[in-house]
């Protein structure tokens, strides 16, 4: 007999639940010890995962299920989100093993990479110190060329991913990879576009002018010409964040404190409890372990984990900001949600809120009650900061053009010179020369591409949520440090209906209007 779409949706999450888990505890085991054993085991996790998503005869129950025009909402999302699951793996079992041998390859690759710089193994953390502070152009390249080593290590892997994502893809029905993973996604790719270009014409002309002034800035500190300016001129390898030089300077504010401390003040200011994460969390950099900044909840029941690379300085302090933004987040989704929607409603809106956390760092009343800086200081800085946020902010979206553009036409032409593709984006969007020599795959070098595909998006979206949640906020709240009332705003409105609501829907719900550009518009006015 055919079972209900309830009875379905309670087989399915019965069986699909303790894998998820499985491949979460693995996948934190892989990037915290990484080693031959803890690859092994998230790739078995990952297949496991992947053969229960590929049942056939269950994808079919969904799409039927799905057909019924009488449902409970929350049922329905429930299906959603299975379909969306469990479309891109009907595929053969060789095809889900290549895809996952691959995938595991790079990510260990990224997880136990350290660059090479005069003749000694160096971390990012080093690196990033190196194009902080250093005035010496040639050790500036040097350090950059370093963090560009992975791409050179893990560049053939990457194509050969896109290839086989897009062989996949196409089995399934779809143009490629970016196509199958938009469609799954709850994103259209129309509409993304157009969201793009209107990022674009309105970060296009500001963005222009104060890279212009920070061009003949560091020119300056250089004692070279603007055309002779290249990308380890930057404080970072990507160009994500602004240099300090075309911003400012708040890593010695940073230096002395406890960045945990500081993190917990700052949810603890709003009622949000983010202790219970903190325990379970690693925070610092060793050997062995992923250099990056993430946060996973492993089983949708409260164990939520966070991982950094900690430094005092002010990169650390919004990073940890950001992620711990994350883990509330996925603390307080209501319990009493389906197992299923027990998660954040879509990947932008809690890039979102990430978003929204760590740019409390250029905060003037976050700097004053959290960090502690004095009526002076704060009056020295305040207007410095407003010009680092602007100028945050139209960095950052630069650099999101500059990824999604180059993802849709890797997945369109995997054949294609991506270095030379690769260069021509970052020459347009950011205003950034290429090395007069290059040793190419440089864009490798960014873990995403390889290990987190067709995501970046989510980060240009994020940062709309991010922009129109702080509207909404101070409209409701007049501000955000240490008011509860905009911590229980967050919890009650965006948090708790978990993926119960689609994510535009959500944002409608709680800010009161579509998710638009004008927010983001206005704070680069």
């Amino acid at each position: 007999m055919t079972a209900s779409p309830a009875q379905l949706v309670e087989d399915l999450e019965a069986r699909l639940r303790p894998l998820e888990i499985d491949l979460a505890r693995a996948w934190w085991d892989a990037s915290t010890n990484a080693s031959d054993e803890t690859a092994a085991r998230q790739a078995e996790a990952d297949l496991a995962r992947r053969a229960a998503l590929s049942d056939p005869d269950a994808f079919a129950a969904i799409r039927a299920a799905r057909e019924a025009v009488d449902l409970d909402p929350i049922l329905r999302r429930q299906l959603d989100v299975l379909h969306d699951m469990s479309a891109p793996h009907q595929l053969p079992e060789s095809m889900r093993r290549q895809l996952v041998e691959l995938e595991t390859s790079v990510d260990a690759t990224f997880n136990t990479f350290r660059g090479e710089l005069d003749g000694e193994r160096v971390d990012d953390n080093a690196i990033l110190e190196i194009l902080r502070t250093s005035d010496d152009p040639a050790l500036r390249k040097r350090a950059w060329e370093a963090s560009k080593q992975i791409g050179t290590e893990v560049g053939d892997r990457v194509r050969d991913l896109a290839m086989l994502r897009n062989e996949a893809s196409r089995l399934l029905g779809y143009r490629d990879h970016f196509a199958l993973a938009l469609a799954t996604g709850q994103m259209d790719e129309d509409r993304l576009f157009a969201t793009l270009d209107a990022v674009d014409q309105v970060t296009a002309q500001p963005f222009t002018v104060w890279k212009a002034e920070l061009d003949n800035t560091l020119a300056a500190r250089f004692g070279c010409t603007v055309d002779e300016l290249r990308p380890w001129h930057v404080d970072d390898p990507f160009f994500q964040e602004p240099p300090t030089s075309g911003a400012i300077d708040l890593d010695p504010f940073f230096a002395g404190l406890d960045l945990e401390a500081l993190t917990v003040r700052t949810f603890d200011g709003l009622g949000l409890d983010i202790c219970p994460v903190l325990e379970r969390s690693d925070l610092y950099a060793r050997d062995g372990k992923s250099q990056h900044a993430f946060c996973i909840d492993i089983d949708r029941e409260g164990d939520v984990r966070v991982l950094c690379n900690v430094e005092k300085n002010e990169r650390w302090a919004e990073t940890m900001l950001h992620e711990f933004g994350h883990a509330i987040y996925d603390r307080e989704v209501r319990g009493d949600i389906p197992w299923l929607a027990r998660e954040a409603s879509h990947p932008l809106t809690t890039e979102g809120v990430a978003m929204f956390f760590g740019r409390l760092v250029r905060d003037p009343a976050w700097l004053q009650r959290v960090v502690g800086l004095d009526d002076i200081t704060m009056n020295e800085l305040a207007p410095r900061l407003a010009l680092a946020r602007r100028a945050s902010l139209l960095t950052f979206a630069r650099w999101v053009l500059v990824v999604t553009n180059f993802e849709r036409q890797l997945y369109a032409d995997p054949d294609a010179d991506l270095d030379a593709l690769w260069w021509d984006l970052v020459e347009r969007y950011q205003r950034v020369r290429r090395p007069d020599e290059l040793r190419g795959s440089e864009w490798a070098a960014k873990i995403h591409l390889a290990v987190v595909p067709v995501y970046y998006q989510n980060y240009l979206y994020g940062e709309l949520v991010a922009s129109q949640l702080d509207a909404t906020i101070h409209a409701r709240t007049g501000g955000v440090v240490d008011r509860e009332e905009a911590g229980r705003f967050l919890a009650d409105e965006l948090f708790a209906p978990g993926a119960s609501l689609r994510w535009d829907e959500l944002v409608s719900r709680a800010t009161g209007d579509p998710l638009t550009p004008e927010h983001l518009a206005r704070q680069l006015a």
